[in-house]
């Protein structure tokens, strides 16, 4: 062989055969040692089996047969949908619940060496935190504490996956199944809470309506006696206005003849007429009064004045004549 590589022409081209062999070798070992870690990922690198380093994101070349890429860890939050669990409540009912968990990766070391099988241990730690607390709570509280129940869990979980490198952000309540005798018990009893609830209305709604209606019943009431009222007291007014204006028509009637009296009197007094005149004036008046429906005529003392007085008028009358 060594004679064929120094004496043959042939030898040249083996041992370039060889070394291009051993060239692609050492370009197949070191591209199987370069190792590309995803944005949401660790990795957790062993050196003859124990831990070494966390690679983060990035390209990263490690020890050809020494080191290797042990672990891959997704950083990424994961859901855990665990299968319904049989709990037995504080009133000894029996039922199926199932839960959802949400968590993430902290610590990629402790993730990889604190458990052999994390997403199994959170499911029984899960399993195990809902019956102590659904143990603590009755049928009612248990449907309706929902909140109240995953607060619980969550807080369990949380410090109990810490040394795990495991934090446990959210847990839910999904299903709750009693048996089928309590679901039946239920909806009769839902059933007649809804029947009450209805009764309650349509009474409450009766009322109402009575309510309503003795209110505009008493508010018409009112409203026609504040019509009445306004009414009589508009009559009123307008009867008082009437006789007002007809008092006043009257006395202006009595003034203007107490002033066409008193304008009489005057033009008898710039006349200057004398106490015949005066008597014939009174005469004739009484002439008035006896032509009246009276009985009975009262007559003045000095009658026998007027008489003269007429006597005398009379001869002047008969003078004027005959002039």
């Amino acid at each position: 062989m060594l004679r064929l590589l120094t004496d043959g022409g042939n030898g040249w081209l083996v041992a370039l055969c060889v070394f291009i062999g051993l060239l692609i070798l050492a370009l197949i070992i070191l591209v199987a040692n370069i190792k590309v870690i995803g944005q949401t990922e660790k990795g957790i690198v062993e050196r003859f089996g124990s831990y070494r380093k966390t690679w983060d994101t990035g390209i990263h070349v490690k020890l050809p047969f020494f080191d290797r890429l042990a672990h891959r860890i997704d950083m990424k939050e994961r859901v855990a949908d665990f299968p319904p669990q049989n709990v037995i409540t504080k009133d000894n009912v029996t039922m199926l619940i199932d839960t959802v968990v949400f968590f993430y990766v902290t610590d990629p070391k402790l993730f990889a060496y604190g458990v052999s099988e994390p997403i199994r241990a959170i499911e029984l730690l899960t399993a195990t935190t809902l019956r102590n607390v659904i143990g603590e709570l009755d049928l009612d509280e248990t449907l309706t504490s929902r909140d109240v129940i995953n607060d619980k869990i969550r807080v369990t979980l949380d410090a109990a996956t810490d040394p795990w490198g495991i934090k446990v952000t959210r847990v839910e309540v999904k299903n709750i199944l009693p048996p089928k005798d309590i679901q039946d018990a239920m909806e009769r009893q839902m059933r007649a809470e809804r029947e009450k609830r209805e009764q309650v209305l349509l009474a409450e709604g009766r009322k109402q309506s009575a309510i309503l209606d003795a209110q505009g019943a008493k508010e018409a009431k009112i409203l026609q006696a504040e019509a009445e009222k306004e009414s009589t007291i508009r009559r009123a007014e307008g009867e008082a206005s009437r006789v007002l204006q007809m008092k006043k028509a009257e006395a202006d009637g009595i003034r203007m003849v107490r002033e066409a009296e008193a304008a009489g009197i005057q033009a008898i007094k710039e006349a200057g007429a004398d106490e015949a005149v005066l008597t014939i004036r009174g005469y004739e008046a009484l002439k008035d009064v006896a032509n009246g429906q009276a009985t009975k005529i009262f007559l003045p003392q000095d009658l026998s004045k007027l008489a003269g007085v007429a006597c005398t008028i009379a001869e002047t009358v008969k003078d004027e004549k005959k002039k």
